[in-house]
């Protein structure tokens, strides 16, 4: 009996698609993963016949730039890829909201999904509600790298759900980010670190976007709280349609510069300084989290309290880590590890491609 195949185009190879790339090559699987097309921000090679490409996991990237063409647009992609003879996956490694966007036609097309872009899931309502809307013709879509990269959060939480449990209460620290910065910055023994002095020391080690506001905003995590809301059945409508607290003194959000926002930065330390003060008078740590809180019909991201004992307190490094409590687990179920990099966060790509094909 002939092992199953399917087709795999994938769009974006940045760190993340890089690592998918390198890692889909080199799998061995009872399943063909055939590669058909690959979409650079600046060259795009397709199989002309549907054929795979001949790709090695060490060499894709000088193949691609010396065999393929212009970059095709996301109209020509899906065109491309209704065609396949075979079932095919659209593995999407951008943050792109346009490719977002254009989401519900690939999947009415027959086309599924496995992608760590947070936009289609945390955008409009409208948007989840066209995708989610399937019909039995339609391709799948998985996304648990949208929330804590590698960790088996999304799948986790869906299980859950569909065997009839009930969310009472979700809470985590889901940026690696601000977990490593708050995990410095308010611990038993760092009374005299400045919030501004981690930041830069953040910034330094690669842990920050390029421009540390994108981190400090808080809007990143309120994406990833959206969509963990949305499959409780919280009918969130955006990201910025519930509190989020921002990190950024006002005064410095119109900062033209990165540069100029670090350099002025330390001038707002006080306000921070007072409460992490206050919460080590009480024994307790700040940490910046995302809550869904059912009995209190809320959502929320912002700076939190906890006593030292709590699993929150004791975080290490970047990690992630969320609380799921529901009507079984009276005591919550609690999730924990590398939340951030490009090897996990491919690897929980990988796997939404794998299920998804033994699915099809």
């Amino acid at each position: 009996m002939s092992s199953k195949a399917v087709n795999v185009a994938v769009i974006g190879t940045g760190v993340v698609g890089s690592a998918f790339l390198e890692q889909l090559l080199s799998m061995k699987s009872q399943i063909t993963y055939n590669v058909i097309l690959i979409a650079k921000y600046s060259k795009s090679l397709a199989s002309k016949d549907y054929s795979p490409l001949a790709l090695e996991a060490s060499s894709w990237n000088k193949t691609v730039d010396a065999q393929g063409s212009a970059p095709f647009s996301v109209s020509e992609i899906h065109d491309f890829l209704k065609k396949s003879p075979l079932p095919t996956i659209l593995v999407d490694n951008t943050s792109s909201e346009e490719i977002a966007n254009y989401y519900p036609k690939f999947i009415e097309s027959g086309i599924s999904i496995a992608t760590p872009n947070k936009k289609a899931f945390s955008s409009n309502l409208e948007l989840w509600n066209s995708i989610f809307s399937l019909k039995p013709s339609n391709g799948l879509v998985y996304h648990e790298a949208t929330v804590g990269a590698g960790l088996p959060i999304i799948g986790t939480l869906r299980d859950l759900i569909q065997t009839g449990d009930k969310v009472v209460k979700i809470e985590g620290i889901f940026s690696g980010t601000l977990s490593y910065i708050f995990n410095e910055f308010s611990t038993p023994t760092a009374n005299d670190v400045s919030f501004s002095e981690v930041v830069k020391v953040a910034k330094s080690l690669g842990y920050t976007e390029p421009d540390p506001r994108d981190d400090l905003n808080g809007l990143d995590v309120a994406r990833k709280v959206t969509i963990l809301a949305r499959i409780a059945g919280f009918e969130v409508q955006s990201p910025t349609s519930f509190p989020v607290q921002s990190l950024i003194p006002s005064a410095l959000e119109s900062v033209a510069s990165s540069d100029e926002f670090m350099q002025k930065l330390p001038n707002y330390d006080d306000e921070l300084k007072q409460l992490k003060l206050e919460a080590a008078k009480e024994n307790k740590v700040l940490r910046f989290v995302g809550k869904v809180d059912f009995p209190s019909n809320v959502v929320s991201v912002g700076i939190e309290k906890y006593d030292y004992s709590h699993p929150f307190a004791s975080l290490k490094g970047s990690d992630n880590v969320i609380s799921i409590q529901t009507e079984r687990y009276t005591n919550p179920l609690v999730i924990q590890g590398a939340g951030a990099g490009a090897a996990v966060t491919a690897a929980g790509v990988l796997a939404d491609v794998i299920k998804i094909a033994q699915r099809l």
